[in-house]
């Protein structure tokens, strides 16, 4: 057992997200959103490396003090994985792990929307999952994939920096390949799956304009792609696609998105105030031919009102989600303002609306 094994455990037993450890300072997790540290000594910098150092493989440590950063997968059988992150800073080493559990929780455990489970069955198409970082993308695209594995005859790939959610092989054939051990590069691991009879191809991050510009073309040649993006709503998100290309090619992503995007959700998580916990508001934006025109004819502004409209068709607006969770009690009034996106809706709730509200 590695000596840092006993801070996995000490998060696996707290139900925290991450672990941070930085010489210089104390351990810290994240518990519910928020950062405690642990009643542990001053961790030195020597004393920290030889720690990380003893459950990375040679390959990533040597990337690692060429680079000053790297990343990489790290389980622990029987209680969880974890994404690890290590980079230099000011003091020494510092490392960051985020808690993956062993167990997909399923859509109907996350209580995500039925629309999503019938977006999982789809035949082929783009699919975006955004949000900010820690927002719990990656949670709910394994439920996704868990309900396609469970529910279709297909083959999944899933492309990954690192490997997060493991799924079984069920109904469907699941292959999973991390970037740096399995592929060289996301676009290169792209540019592969095409020629390996995928059904569904999950993209861990689209990054870069190569791994976007192959994404888009796998989607539209009849595959359905899953991929995530560091985007606040769904109308950012078609923004943000179409910006990765230079001008003389937008025109023709716009019109490739408009018949290529199926859905966009976006999310975000909130502490809970009735019992210990997170919940997530979910945008769901469902892409019909009305949405189509508006991104080919470059109205993107448009979306939010093509949302409002939409509900017959599973959509919603991320306001009313943060608003049902409020009329629940499940989540506090500052937060619902601090993270919604008309202010105006939710500033009523608050005792104490802020200064320099408008």
């Amino acid at each position: 057992m590695a000596k840092i094994d006993a801070f996995f455990k000490l998060m696996f037993d707290h139900g925290a997200s991450d672990l941070h450890l930085s010489a210089g300072n104390q351990p810290i997790i994240r518990l519910h959103g928020e950062l405690e540290r642990i009643k542990y000594k001053v961790l030195d910098n020597d004393e920290l490396k030889a720690m990380l150092y003893e459950i990375a493989p040679e390959a990533k440590i040597k990337q690692f003090e060429e680079t000053g950063d790297v990343d990489f997968g790290y389980e622990i059988p029987g209680m969880a994985r974890f994404r690890a992150n290590f980079f230099q800073q000011k003091w020494g080493v510092g490392a960051v792990f985020r808690q993956i559990p062993s167990k997909v929780l399923t859509a109907d455990e996350l209580g995500l929307p039925p629309i999503l489970k019938k977006v999982a069955m789809l035949k082929k198409g783009l699919v975006l999952v955004t949000g900010p970082t820690g927002s719990g993308k990656s949670t709910t695209l394994a439920a996704m994939i868990d309900y396609a594995n469970k529910n279709r005859r297909d083959h999944i790939i899933t492309i990954e920096d690192p490997i997060e959610f493991v799924h079984q092989s069920q109904g469907c054939l699941v292959n999973h390949r991390e970037v740096g051990q399995h592929t060289r590069s996301f676009s290169a691991a792209l540019r592969g799956a095409l020629r390996e009879d995928p059904d569904i191809i999950l993209v861990g991050e689209m990054r870069d304009l190569e791994t976007i510009r192959l994404a888009c073309e796998a989607a539209a040649t009849g595959h359905l792609v899953f991929g995530t993006l560091h985007t606040i709503n769904a109308a950012k998100t078609v923004d943000r696609v179409i910006e990765v290309f230079p001008a003389e090619e937008q025109a023709q992503i716009r019109n490739t998105l408009s018949t290529s995007l199926r859905c966009v959700v976006a999310q975000n998580l909130f502490k809970r105030i009735d019992k210990k916990g997170r919940c997530a508001a979910l945008e769901i934006l469902i892409c019909h031919a009305g949405v189509g025109n508006l991104i080919r004819e470059g109205k993107t502004v448009q979306i939010p009102s093509m949302i409002q409209v939409g509900k017959k068709y599973g959509m919603q607006t991320l306001d009313d989600a943060i608003a049902a969770l409020l009329e629940k009690k499940w989540i506090s009034p500052e937060e619902a303002y601090d993270k919604c996106i008309d202010k105006n809706r939710f500033v009523q709730f608050l005792k104490t609306p802020p200064d320099d509200f408008a």
